[in-house]
């Protein structure tokens, strides 16, 4: 990922925080973001599925992971391009939270050009694609549930995910299986609390 991205993202979060002259520049939408960055290739759109599914918004990790599902699909079989639906990219972000997911993508991009490089290539071979597609998947399972907090780590995954793969480096892919594999373990974990305490609150039930 060039530095040019990462510098353009840090002058459009710096330029909305003094403030735009026009107030619909504040409000962004998935339609905008993808423009910044000046592609719509699958990996791009997966991590900005990501980032907006942790966002504090009434079912926007269910939304969102609609369109990862999409993603992850186009990506196992291999296609780069990946058509936006109308309605989820038109979604907007009110001026406090495009803001703050334009710094947030800023600083994202400012770390990984200074800690991500091309290494273990085995964890990014083009035959390992379609394995990442389905485990992509898989994370926009776990988003999809009504967890507590059942977003974080699997958007943790899918952002390593898609940074892992722009830029080659399979140490932030192996991070990715792990944080999935605790978003998997603790989705798992949670079903059987609610299972036991169910079970429980049944047998306490007069019969």
């Amino acid at each position: 990922m060039s530095r040019p991205l990462a510098q353009r993202l840090r002058e459009a979060a710096d330029g909305h925080r003094a403030g735009a002259a026009d107030s619909a520049n504040l409000r962004l939408d998935l339609y905008a973001l993808l423009r910044l960055h000046g592609e719509s290739s699958s990996v791009v759109l997966m991590m900005l599925l990501a980032v907006m599914s942790v966002l504090p918004l009434a079912g926007a990790g269910t939304v969102m992971s609609l369109g990862i599902w999409a993603v992850a699909w186009a990506w196992a079989r291999e296609r780069d391009d990946c058509i936006l639906p109308k309605r989820l990219g038109s979604m907007t972000l009110n001026e406090r939270w495009s803001g703050r997911c334009l710094h947030s993508l800023a600083w994202m991009y400012e770390q990984s050009n200074r800690w991500l490089r091309p290494r273990w290539a085995l964890w990014s071979h083009a035959r390992t694609r379609a394995w990442w597609g389905v485990w992509a998947a898989l994370m926009g399972l776990v988003i999809f549930l009504p967890l507590p907090l059942g977003n974080v780590l699997p958007s943790l995954s899918l952002i390593l995910l898609s940074l892992g793969w722009m830029f080659r480096d399979g140490l932030a892919l192996l991070l990715s299986a792990a944080s999935g594999l605790a978003a998997v373990a603790y989705g798992v974990s949670l079903w059987h609390l609610m299972a036991l305490g169910m079970e429980h609150l049944w047998a306490r039930l007069p019969v």
